[in-house]
């Protein structure tokens, strides 16, 4: 583990702007975190603020007036990453949402009130939707074997088994309120009591089960009380929302059952689910005012003993063992420095064949860790269910794992510790926020500190790359681990990885593929100038979606494929060099649109002409990859949409001329759109046809053809000279 950067916020004077406390913070699958400060004015008022960051551009930190009026307690973020939940200690419940999908404008419409009754967990509900990761079949070919859709069932759904949006939060005084978003953009609201004798509720988490229900869990901040457990049920009922709770059985602490130890940790400091959607594993940590004990709790089903006196009276065939519930302690750590925030992992690693072998280097996987930051400023990275320290970081001098807490010596000021922090969803990255209020971005390397082979290493980055790729979820946190060298392989084998899944579920994530290359080939010296062609054909993309989309069947009774898709077949099965003879296949009715629609997309028509202008005029240099657009002169798929896009620009001219791509030619009867369209078909024949575009080096004429000249205005009226694709050698090796 190693420090990636610090932000400090120098804009920040430090007599109006500090710390929140309680500190909340919470990191998104878009990898934008929230977290809490406040803002004192003059009068010693203070102003709860929500701080929003992209974490490839940390500099850049939007804030918001919250409004709240007491200390923000949770920020929770939604499964899209795009609206987020935050609770104060006043009982009020705000939901932000993006305004025009811009993360620098946020705007809360929607939220609830518990009125005077802080909330100490909050979260969204289920929607029934997730993906388990097999680490033991990473090197699987088929995308399905990697990581699998688990049968999970929404916490509420609306008529047809659609998920119903809403929240759950549980407040200080033991009662639990959920919140549900109606499509019409109403709320129901309803607040019940977790069970008949209400108590103090200090500590309290949420999850879910594979069945629809959810678990709470709350402590009251004591060791010496149990920790409990319920069962809520939420259903809609006459458009009502009722919510229905049960008792499950609770757990006392190992370290309070010992009778040296029974009084050293008296509070409970930190209860965590290891996961929102694993009710049956959970991590409690009890403190003093020096040290720290942390307990991993698991929750299984047990035969019942039957006496066997009764067995000998009534002896039953068949009948199966009558079983129970028990919570049973997995492991516990030794006395630790006093823990001061807690941070569990997202990534839903399948735990089928590792979940205790932390021996072996092969499963030291970020995933399967969760991190402990401790107040003399050290973070440990911990196996999620062994406890087994995996890593390591301080920033100040290290010390040695093993070395007692109470043999460390102790600096005379306060030392910086973290106060909240939460790990990206591939587990590589750390953010904490310490009791200054710096936040200190951590990486985490994939090998968890061990000394690995870098082929490893690859399959790992490789592996989570395809998660991302196949969930829809940013990927900065992995390119943080991308060395230079290891671009290329990357590249190649996502690529590679790609081409094996079938065609549909490769449509599905074209673009995203393009965008993980763009973002991975900067990094490289040896590749950046690819960048630039796999923007332009993200762009490509968008147009081509955009123009095929405004086409309309002209009958209602439309056949199985759309006239975007049709336009695709007669495009790719007629080969003609005369637009006019491709563009009379076509049925012009689907293509007419109102004027207006026309006339505003004259700026993007204009882009797709002049791009067309430049890769003919690019030819002559397509020898060097150094120029961008080079790719797009091999590759036969974008030269095809090209073409496909270069029709529909025709029809469109016929109906209004001023939607054409403007050219300034140097003859009044040339043809421009005609022209271009002729030498596009020709260099698409050849991509489509393993036939070489240039002469070897023994060959002194040019099979290119006469230059036509054209002019182009670009800030002014310029001359390029497109070359003619008069004819190609039918021999010859292969491009």
């Amino acid at each position: 583990m190693d420090l990636a950067y610090v932000c400090e916020w120098e804009k920040w004077p430090k007599s109006t702007h500090c710390p929140s406390v309680p500190l909340a913070c919470a990191w998104s699958c878009r990898n934008l975190i929230a977290f809490t400060t406040d803002l004192r004015s003059d009068d010693q008022d203070l102003t709860r603020m929500i701080h929003i960051l992209d974490t490839e551009h940390p500099w850049d930190v939007h804030s918001i007036n919250s409004e709240h009026s007491e200390a923000i307690t949770c920020l929770e973020w939604d499964q899209s990453g795009s609206r987020l939940l935050s609770a104060d200690g006043d009982g009020q419940i705000k939901c932000w949402s993006m305004a025009d999908h811009l993360a620098n404008s946020w705007e809360s419409s929607v939220g609830s009130l518990v009125e005077g009754d802080p909330i100490v967990a909050l979260s969204w509900l289920h929607n029934g939707v997730k993906l388990a990761l097999h680490v033991e079949k990473s090197g699987a070919s088929s995308f399905g074997e990697k990581f699998s859709r688990v049968k999970f069932s929404p916490s509420l759904t609306l008529f047809g088994g659609k998920p119903m949006e809403g929240w759950i939060a549980v407040t200080v005084s033991g009662l639990v309120t959920v919140s549900l978003l109606k499509p019409s953009g109403q709320v129901l609201t309803s607040t019940e009591s977790l069970c008949r004798l209400r108590g103090r509720v200090a500590l309290a988490d949420i999850a879910f089960t594979g069945g629809g229900n959810i678990v709470v869990a709350t402590a009251d901040g004591s060791s010496a009380s149990p920790v409990q457990f319920y069962k809520v049920c939420v259903s809609v009922v006459s458009e009502k929302c009722r919510i229905d709770t049960e008792i499950l059985p609770s757990l006392f602490m190992r370290c309070t059952a010992d009778l040296h130890r029974k009084d050293k940790f008296p509070a409970i400091t930190h209860l965590k689910f290891l996961a929102r959607d694993m009710s049956e594993q959970v991590l409690l940590c009890a403190s003093s005012q020096t040290s720290s004990i942390v307990e991993c709790w698991s929750l299984r089903k047990e035969g019942l003993p039957v006496n066997n006196i009764f067995q000998q009276i009534s002896p039953v065939v068949g009948e199966k063992q009558p079983m129970i519930l028990k919570w049973r302690i997995l492991s516990a750590t030794n006395d630790l420095d006093r823990v001061s925030a807690v941070a569990l992992p997202k990534l839903p690693i399948s735990l089928t064949n590792i979940d205790l072998k932390v021996a072996s280097d092969t499963q030291f996987y970020p995933g399967l860790g969760l991190a402990l930051a401790f107040h003399d400023g050290s973070v440990h990275i911990v196996h999620r269910l062994s406890l087994q320290t995996m890593a390591f970081y301080s920033s100040a001098t290290p010390r040695s794992v093993d070395e007692p807490a109470i043999k460390r010596t102790r600096t005379t000021g306060p030392t910086v510790h973290f106060k909240a922090m939460q790990l990206s969803w591939t587990s590589l990255a750390l953010v904490g926020i310490d009791n200054h209020g710096k936040l200190s971005m951590i990486r985490i390397s994939p090998s968890m500190g061990h000394a690995v082979d870098i082929n490893p290493a690859l399959r790992h980055l490789l592996f989570l790359l395809e998660y991302c790729m196949v969930t829809g979820y940013d990927w900065w946190d992995i390119l943080l681990h991308v060395q230079p060298s290891m671009v290329q392989n990357l590249v190649e084998k996502l690529h590679e990885e790609y081409m094996r899944q079938n065609a549909a579920l490769q449509q599905v994530l074209s673009t995203r593929i393009l965008a993980m290359k763009a973002s991975l080939c900067k990094l490289s010296p040896c590749t950046v100038t690819r960048v630039c062609d796999y923007h332009t054909k993200l762009f490509l993309i968008a147009i081509s979606s955009t123009l095929k989309s405004l086409l309309r069947p002209h009958i209602l009774n439309t056949p199985d494929k759309s006239p975007g898709d049709r336009l695709s077949e007669i495009c790719a099965k007629i080969t003609d060099v005369d637009i006019d003879k491709v563009m009379i296949n076509l049925k012009t009715e689907e293509f007419v649109l109102d004027m207006n629609t026309l006339q505003a997309l004259q700026q993007l028509l204009q882009w797709v002409g002049d791009f067309v202008l430049y890769l003919l005029a690019s030819l002559p240099n397509q020898g060097s990859p150094l120029r961008p657009g080079h790719s797009f002169l091999r590759d036969g798929t974008s030269l095809g949409m090209l073409r496909e896009m270069m029709v529909v620009i025709r029809i469109w001219g016929l109906l209004k001329p001023s939607c054409l791509p403007v050219y300034t030619a140097t003859s009044d009867t040339q043809d421009s759109m005609s022209l271009l369209f002729r030498l596009l078909t020709k260099l698409w024949l050849c991509c489509e046809t393993p036939r070489p575009l240039l002469p070897s080096p023994h060959q002194n004429a040019s099979p290119l053809g006469t230059p036509t000249r054209i002019q182009v205005p670009a800030g002014g009226n310029r001359s390029v000279s497109v070359p003619s694709i008069s004819s190609a050698p039918s021999t010859g090796p292969g491009t």
